[in-house]
């Protein structure tokens, strides 16, 4: 008697876990604060604007410090990858691991989103609408910086961030509608199907263990905590 093609595929799969869970609580908080960040800033709710831009930044040092101590694919050693790689994987010859956490077309998009945030983040800091809205370190830099800061801010900076927002969502109903690939499902539960197939050994799954989501939660408050002191400087 032969096996079903459902039983062969979960026989040739292995559940592994990619996501630990202080990656997918960054990644959810950070879409509820990016998609708030939009609201307030265009419904001009300035002082909701600002908590959620402290926020942002929060999130994004626990990031930054979470890339090098996190589980084993939520790191940037993970999913930095050279051109060669995206090349290949653009042409359809990817490496099996490249499938697993980022992809070498997601980790650009990773990079940009982070970039882009981290830069928005920066120049509200520093930026000043002379209105009611003033950063908490403008009284550190040049009139000549906060007016630059200001102008990248509320123009270039914020149609960049929706751009690729709005980029970022329609990339996953993609790969979600059209190519049938699961990557809602696995940020919700940390899991994924990985298949044993042109696998010498088992992959290599993220810690998530309570050591591990102990130092998430000390590094978080730590980055909460200059969050926090940069958010009292705002006179």
């Amino acid at each position: 008697m032969t096996d079903s093609p459902a039983a062969a595929a979960s026989r040739q799969a292995t559940r592994t876990r990619v996501w630990d869970l202080p990656t997918r609580l960054f990644h959810w908080a950070l879409a509820a604060a990016v998609i708030g960040l939009i609201a307030t800033g265009l419904g001009g709710v300035m002082e909701w604007h600002f908590r959620l831009g402290y926020t942002v930044l929060a999130l994004l040092l626990f990031r930054l410090l979470w890339g090098f101590v996190g589980g084993r694919w939520s790191r940037f050693a993970a999913f930095v990858y050279a051109p060669g790689s995206l090349l290949a994987y653009l042409r359809g010859r990817a490496h099996p691991d490249h499938l697993i956490g980022h992809t070498p077309l997601g980790a650009l998009s990773v990079f940009a989103v982070l970039a882009i945030l981290a830069l928005q983040v920066a120049t509200g800091l520093v930026a000043d609408d002379e209105i009611s809205a003033a950063g908490p370190l403008t009284r550190f830099v040049s009139g000549d910086l906060v007016s630059l800061a200001t102008g990248w801010h509320s123009t270039q900076g914020k149609w960049i961030v929706i751009a690729l927002a709005s980029l970022h969502v329609l990339a996953v109903l993609f790969y979600v509608l059209v190519k049938r690939h699961r990557l809602v499902a696995p940020m919700l539960s940390g899991d994924k199907d990985i298949a044993a197939a042109d696998r010498a050994a088992p992959v290599a799954g993220s810690r998530d263990d309570a050591a591990s989501r102990g130092l998430a939660l000390v590094l978080a408050l730590l980055c909460a905590g200059v969050a926090y002191w940069v958010s009292s400087l705002r006179a």
